[in-house]
């Protein structure tokens, strides 16, 4: 009789992981006059000169309310939205910055908008582009006799440029409808089976940004 060997019998190697918690990450966005947010359920409704613009953030446990700061130096009260992360890990942390981000942008596309510039690069056949209703029609890439479309996302507005040649101007107040409608016209004259290098042939983002003030 032999007694069984104590488990396992093999050797195993336990490794104790500590991970560092934040105890309470936070950060603030000032509201400039003329701007009215509204946070309900993590629900941000920003309202502007421009329009209204709404996002949600619930897939991030956080707390975001509007709160009412006032300046040190000139003691005047100002409304600020709030956004506070509590017993965060590092990737957690990451969250704070790009909510805050998101919401300065709305902020931003319901004061000032945002503006897309894309130029026509083309070696010998002119690319042609014409606005039919909300589609944006490219035709005659690289000779070709396809007509390429683009339906425009909702709130965002095409402009051909009048002092430049070959440009066209995508603006909006969502940041993200913008930049995706400009990604899907650079994405439709995209090149397959030639040399990259050598075929340069597309429609491409030459400036974006905040719509500039007039004057």
């Amino acid at each position: 009789f032999f007694a069984p060997a104590p488990w396992p019998a093999t050797p195993c190697l336990y490794r104790l992981v500590i991970t560092m918690k934040t105890l309470l990450a936070t950060r603030s966005i000032d509201i400039p006059e003329g701007v009215d947010v509204e946070c309900n359920a993590r629900v941000i409704k920003v309202t502007g000169p421009r329009g209204t613009l709404s996002r949600d953030f619930k897939h991030i446990s956080m707390d975001c309310r509007v709160v009412e700061k006032e300046d040190e130096e000139t003691g005047e009260k100002t409304n600020a939205v709030q956004v506070d992360l509590w017993f965060a890990s590092r990737k957690q942390l990451a969250c704070v910055r790009t909510v805050c981000s998101h919401i300065d942008n709305m902020i931003t596309g319901v004061t000032r908008g945002f503006c897309y510039k894309m130029r026509f690069v083309y070696s010998h056949f002119p690319i042609n582009v014409t606005l039919s209703g909300d589609i944006v029609e490219i035709r005659n890439f690289l000779g070709e006799k396809r007509v390429r479309k683009v339906k425009l996302m909702h709130g965002v507005s095409y402009k051909r440029s009048e002092n430049v040649k070959d440009e066209i101007c995508l603006t909006g107040n969502d940041i993200a409808l913008v930049s995706l409608t400009a990604a899907q016209i650079q994405q439709a004259t995209n090149i397959r089976n030639k040399d990259l290098r050598k075929f340069l042939d597309g429609i491409y983002v030459s400036e974006k940004g905040p719509i500039e003030a007039e004057g």
